[in-house]
């Protein structure tokens, strides 16, 4: 049974939607409602549908808006809007439906099965990734899998040079000069990585302790083998100065 949560400023059009998913009450069921932005995003903190069915033209934030500040999207996202002209915008942000207000029967009915499909393709995925990441953590202390534009890739931490936040987007720095952007907090990255590589020098930046090329004490921050520069907080600069 599908599991759905609505988002929707208008209670006529949560109303009318509940009714018309009952209709495919054996595949889909609403466990949860919202017409307020912030105690969605509360809700989606702790709880994982299959699929956010979600307005984008609400007055204290827009739908896609909201998309931006959840931490993880691990669950199908169906635009629903009366206006046709954030088809293209929808696409953009990865929803795998758009249904068009006043919704249509069939619309919905080929929208359930697409939230099917993308619920199984998403528990497999993530069941091989923590699979592999168990087995990395267990066995291969030197490698990391990183799910990155739709891979897991399996890094050596030899090659990671930084870590950079960006809010809920985290970008790992390369050896060969590549970049890979992961949707993970930097907490997460960091969780990921071998402490005696690793080192979390500022809140925005995690350091690979083998890639120092100096430390520039006066200055408070430190030259990686790449030449990048990266602040050394204060609060962490004693614990920093202990790892070295």
């Amino acid at each position: 049974m599908l599991k759905a949560v609505i988002l929707d400023d208008e209670p006529k059009a949560i109303q009318s939607l509940v009714w018309e998913l009952g209709n495919f009450d054996q595949e889909i069921e609403v466990i949860a409602s919202f017409t307020d932005p912030d105690k969605a995003l509360t809700y989606l903190e702790s709880h994982t549908p299959d699929c956010l069915f979600l307005d984008v033209q609400m007055p204290t934030i827009g739908g896609f808006q909201f998309l931006e500040q959840l931490n993880h999207i691990n669950f199908a996202v169906v635009i629903t809007t009366a206006y046709d002209e954030y088809a293209i915008k929808a696409l953009k942000h990865e929803a795998i439906d758009y249904l068009l207000k006043p919704i249509d029967s069939d619309d919905l009915r080929t929208c359930i099965a697409k939230i099917k499909k993308h619920s199984e393709r998403n528990i497999n995925s993530l069941d091989l990734e923590r699979m592999l990441t168990n087995f990395n953590a267990q066995f291969d202390k030197k490698r990391i899998t990183i799910n990155a534009d739709g891979k897991l890739l399996f890094l050596d931490v030899d090659d990671i040079i930084y870590i950079e936040s960006d809010g809920n987007y985290s970008t790992l720095y390369l050896q060969n000069r590549k970049k890979i952007v992961v949707t993970k907090k930097l907490k997460e990255v960091d969780a990921m990585l071998p402490e005696h590589y690793f080192f979390r020098i500022h809140n925005s930046y995690i350091i690979n302790l083998n890639k120092i090329k100096a430390f520039i004490k006066n200055e408070g921050y430190v030259i990686m083998d790449s030449d990048h520069k990266i602040p050394v907080a204060r609060q962490r600069k004693s614990d920093f100065l202990e790892k070295l």
